[in-house]
């Protein structure tokens, strides 16, 4: 007899519906064909025990399992389910007339109980596209599946379950969540404030800025100044996430099995913060089967690299596409996959090997040549993508020990919103630019045009300060967003006179 039952695949961020046929004739043997990977080919000894400790048996009989498409690449435990209500099926151990209406996936224990699987949110979002009635999955991930509406998700958690139900002997409950309401009511508990950091007012000011106009940033300044406590405060100044800036990120953390049981939506931006030891891969994503890196689960959200000269090069250089495109495009010889990764780069670096400023009372006791050698990790190209660069200095006692606490992140983030507004007034007609930094040089000249003061200005900055060439535009950025926030539309000399400041490591002798 001859069962189909559906299950799906993700590759990058969307799904692909599977077609699971199983057939049982005459003659003894289990055949599993359509590319399956060893996890599957495992599943007939899980499925096999999950069976029997639930009163149902293997049949011994010949049984065939196609996977189809038959050419693409399956993987993971998450076909356990599929397979085993196919053979109970097939084989007549149960009924089910409706099977062809429902995704049915989990991976299975040996006494019959469901394990959460990768990438339900995905699936359930084409199980819907192609008119699928429900989602049977396990119950860890019901409220990622339940984001989306006009689907019926059932949330069990064993076999018998999934048995009785088809058998309608008892009925499941139909999950309904208002995801929508979960998510406006979590947007509000952000676990840091701006508050909290004493002192260092013109560091908060910068990190406005950077929120404001979406810039990378780099934070320059000894052990101990407060660069990593800035830094995880950035996301609380950032404009809240909006429902699909949402549905993309909790993909992409969907496919790597990072959403948390009780969460639908992520409502919080993402702020990823990887060791100086992470491998190329790890960041920007790939492998034998490409899963996302560490660029792409800070997606609308904040990469955050400590101590930036400790990354490797080769691990360093492999982001400057990706911060340019705003996504990564893996390539195997059978297919491709590409995830977004619209981030800010946040990095925090030590002036010195030693630590230290050269004027530091500590002194400078790192020579030239360990200056050009710890510099000299961190290229052109990549300063190339970091609008921001900001000396931070260690908070004196006094301002540590003052009890009066400073701007909350809530206030800022409302100035921040503001200038966002004014920008996305600004790019109506432009799709692919939503804020200052993603701007291209045909607009940096239509939109930072400057009068001959501010000109002159930023002209006599270049030479006296030994400004590279780069930095022109990077300024004129700046500037732009400097005077959005305090909503001009022109740009002053004042905002050039701020935004030249944050240009620290391309005046003369910071990188040779």
């Amino acid at each position: 007899m001859l069962t189909k039952v559906y299950g799906g695949a993700v590759f990058g961020v969307e799904a692909t519906t599977i077609t699971v046929e199983v057939n049982i004739d005459k003659g003894i043997g289990y055949h599993l064909v359509g590319l399956p990977d060893n996890a599957i080919k495992e599943s007939s000894y899980r499925i096999s025990a999950a069976l029997k400790n639930n009163g149902y048996v293997l049949p011994g009989k010949k049984i065939t399992i196609n996977m189809a498409p038959a050419d693409l690449r399956k993987e993971g435990s998450a076909y356990d389910l599929t397979l085993a209500i196919g053979i109970l099926t097939a084989s007549g151990q149960i009924k089910a007339e409706e099977l062809d209406k429902y995704i049915i996936m989990g991976e299975l224990s040996l006494d019959g109980g469901l394990q959460p699987f990768k990438g339900a949110l995905p699936i359930a979002i084409k199980a819907r596209e192609e008119g699928f009635k429900g989602f049977i999955l396990p119950k860890q991930n019901a409220m990622e599946a339940a984001v989306v509406d006009n689907l019926e998700i059932y949330a069990v958690e064993n076999i018998n379950q999934v048995i009785s139900f088809f058998k309608d002997v008892s009925t499941l409950e139909c999950l309904v969540v208002d995801t929508r309401k979960q998510f406006y009511e979590n947007l509000e508990h952000p676990e840091f404030d701006f508050s909290d950091v004493k002192g260092q007012e013109s560091i908060k000011r910068c990190m406005e800025i950077a929120a404001a106009g979406g810039h990378n940033v780099i934070l320059i300044g000894p052990p101990g100044s407060g660069k990593t406590m800035l830094a995880k405060r950035l996301p609380t100044i950032l404009p809240p996430m909006t429902l699909q800036e949402a549905l993309e990120t909790t993909k992409i953390h969907s496919v790597v099995g990072r959403v948390k049981e009780n969460v639908g939506l992520m409502s919080q931006r993402p702020f990823r913060s990887p060791h100086h030891t992470i491998s190329d891969v790890a960041l920007v994503g790939g492998g034998a089967y490409p899963q996302p890196g560490e660029i792409s689960l800070s997606h609308n959200g904040v990469l955050f690299l400590d101590e930036l000269p400790e990354f490797k090069r080769t691990v360093l250089e492999v982001m400057r596409q990706p911060l340019e495109d705003r996504e990564v495009t893996i390539s195997r010889a059978k297919f491709t996959v590409t995830y977004p990764c619209s981030i800010m780069l946040v990095a925090s670096m030590n002036p010195s090997p030693s630590g230290y400023f050269a004027d530091d009372e500590k002194g400078l006791s790192s020579s030239p040549q360990e200056m050009q050698r710890y510099l000299s990790k961190i290229s052109g190209p990549l300063l190339d993508r970091i609008d921001i660069h900001i000396e931070v200095q260690p908070v004196p006692f006094e301002k540590l020990a003052e009890e009066r606490k400073g701007e909350s992140s809530k206030i800022i983030r409302d100035r921040v919103i503001k200038a966002r507004e004014i920008q996305t007034a600004r790019f109506k007609d432009d799709k692919n630019v939503h804020y200052n930094a993603q701007m291209n040089v045909k607009q940096i000249r239509k939109y930072c045009a400057l009068n001959s003061e501010s000109m002159d200005l930023i002209k006599t900055a270049m030479d006296k300060l030994g400004l590279s060439a780069r930095a022109y535009d990077r300024i004129l950025k700046v500037a732009r967003t400097i005077a959005d926030l305090e909503n001009s539309e022109a740009i002053k000399p004042s905002h050039i006179s701020e935004a030249i400041q944050y240009r620290s490591l391309d005046r003369e002798g910071w990188l040779g």
